[in-house]
This record gives structure tokens, sequence and C-alpha cells, in this order.
């Protein structure tokens, strides 16, 4: 049994909005008639950055599932978080709010298309996916909160450092996750958010959350944003039924015991060979297997042993392949879309 089969895939992984025929004015374009993404960025009538638009999160980045995916951070979990997680991992992540029709929390901004709407004082922030969901970026010069009404998706104050739009905030509720993996965080959560338009088409988006109670330190990750030219947002209404969540998978694989040994010769890094690209977009060209507290992790994910070689894990399931000499060679992952080969890294 695959250990998770996710509704994220459709609820939150929607295809690219599609729209009329009709080229987006003020856009630059080549003598073609193409968008020029490659133009120099706009700039307000006062000379600030224009982010208005829609933009599109990398697709290929595997953060929009998984935040603590770098193995530099998979340390970072105090261990009553840690507990949580794997808590949720077990429960196949039935209680995910975006798969009960619930704000995804501050990673939304990872994984979903959104429009900005930027002014002097204040710009918006509209989500595709979601009913009504959107965010108020104050730029007017007042503070946080000191004591801000828990809210889904917080509230935000911004300022700027020369180019970059610097985003402060906090008042989240705990009920959002931190990714899709299942990793929470509590109403002491901050948020920081770097904006910076290298070009027309082009954003460097950079988030830091600071969870004294669930975090040993600050978490920082950066991906691409580029311009979604010629479309718009499309409507996305979810509907959530409790008579369906009866029906959801509720305990997985408890899984074999397998030696430290057997485990620790299977901790390193892995870059993709070949295989479906699918799954190299999903999961990322490169994958790091780690060994704590007895538990072997794929990119902070943990793998529940089927035998000796073969494991599930969160959405995929990875097999070890040896040499004649016992050394461990590649690692095959499978997905619903295929499998990819991950050579071992010497």
């Amino acid at each position: 049994m695959r250990l998770a089969v996710f509704l994220f895939v459709v609820l939150a992984g929607a295809a690219q909005a599609q729209w009329l025929d009709f080229p987006a004015p003020g856009i630059p374009r080549t003598p073609d008639g193409k968008p020029n993404l490659s133009a120099p960025a706009p700039r307000t009538a006062d000379g600030k950055p224009d982010f208005s638009g829609v933009w599109q999160p990398d697709v290929t980045s595997a953060y929009r599932f998984n935040v603590l995916r770098d193995a530099k951070d998979q340390d970072i979990l105090r261990p009553e978080a840690e507990a949580l997680f794997l808590k949720r991992v077990a429960d196949f992540r039935r209680d995910d709010p975006v798969t009960n029709c619930l704000p995804g929390g501050p990673s939304d901004m990872l994984n979903m298309m959104y429009r900005i709407i930027q002014s002097p004082t204040v710009a918006a922030v509209l989500y595709e996916s979601g009913t009504g969901r959107f965010r108020q970026l104050y730029l007017d010069g007042r503070a946080l909160p000191k004591d801000p009404n828990p809210a889904w998706l917080g509230y935000s104050v911004g300022h700027w450092e020369d180019d970059t739009l610097v985003v402060e905030s906090a008042g989240f509720n705990d009920r959002t996750w931190l990714d899709r993996a299942g990793h929470g965080h509590s109403e002491k959560l901050r948020v920081t958010e770097r904006f910076r338009r290298a070009d027309f088409g082009h954003m460097q988006y950079q988030i830091t959350y600071d969870d004294p109670e669930v975090l040993t330190r600050p978490l920082r990750i950066s991906l691409a944003v580029n311009y979604a030219a010629d479309t718009d947002l499309l409507e996305n209404v979810c509907n959530e039924s409790d008579r369906n969540k009866t029906h959801m998978i509720s305990t997985a694989n408890t899984g074999i015991e397998v030696s430290p040994d057997v485990l620790a010769k299977y901790a390193g890094a892995y870059e993709y060979r070949q295989g479906s690209p699918n799954v190299r977009a999903f999961m990322g060209k490169s994958q790091n297997v780690t060994l704590r507290g007895g538990r072997l992790y794929l990119n902070g994910l943990p793998l529940v042993p089927q035998s000796e070689t073969k494991f599930e894990s969160t959405g995929a399931a990875a097999e070890f392949v040896l040499d004649a000499a016992g050394a461990v060679t590649h690692m095959v992952l499978s997905q619903t879309e295929g499998d990819a080969r991950f050579d071992r890294r010497r």
C-alpha cells in the first residue's frame, strides 16, 4: 500500500489558468507580439518597483510540498513538533486543512497562483485557489499589532529596503500547516517575506518562518516566481463535505524492522539520472536520505521499510539498488506518474 494518496494533487495543483484569447494590456512585447519577460521591471509613480500582475511560483520547486526538504534544516523541529508531524504522517494527513477546504496559511505563497494589486499605501494578494481568499499588505508605515486577532492568513505590514519589498506578518491561528507534508506551527509564528522583481517577468521570493514553540531556529526558503502573462485567475471553489472524511484512510502501514546498519548505508545524496520527468518535477533533481533516531528520512519525510531495500514515503515508493559488493548504486522513486532513477553521489 502506498503511504499516501493526496487530494492536494487536484486541489492545490490546478493547471495554470487559461483565459480568453486577449493580450493583457501593459505587457512589453517582442516584435512578434510575444510577452517580453526580460524587459525592465515597471515602477510606480513614486519610483517603487511595481509588483502588480499575476504571478506563478516555480512549479518545479519541491518546497511546494515540504518546507524541510533541505538536509541542513531536518533537525530544526522541536521534539513535540516532530512527534506531531509523525502522527500526521501516520494518519495519512487526513486533517490537512487544504484537503478539508480550509486555507493553507503562509504556505499559499509557495504553491498557488496569485495576483498582486499595488498602491502606495496597501498591496492586495488575491489567490486563485479557495473562495474569496486575499491578503492586505499595509505599506502606510503602521506597525504590527501587539496582540492581533488570530487569522488564517495573519496580519501583514510592509516596508521598502531599496528595491526590495519586505513584508512582516503575525497573528496566524494554529489551524494551518507550514506545508502539505504536515509540519505545523503555533500562534507565535512570525513570517518575513522579501519580494524582489529582477525584470518584468521574474521575481525572487524569500520567506522566513520564525516560531519559538516549533522551530529551534528560523527557517528560510527562496524560490523563483514567474509573471503569468496573458492569463487571469480562474474561479476556484472548494466545497467542504464532512461525509467524505469517513472514507479517508486514517492509519499508515507500520512497516518492518530493519537493522540500523542496513539503514545507515542508504544515507547520502542522490542525483537524478533518468526516468519520469513528472517524478523529477515533484521530488526535485536531488534527493537527501538521512538517518535520525533509528528512522530513515527522504528529504525530511519518513521512509517506512517494507523490506530491507524497499520503502514507502509520502506520495512515492523508494527502492535502493546495491551492486554485487553490497554498495548502494542508486535509488528508484516510483509514483503514479512513473519511475525515476537517482544515482548515489560519490
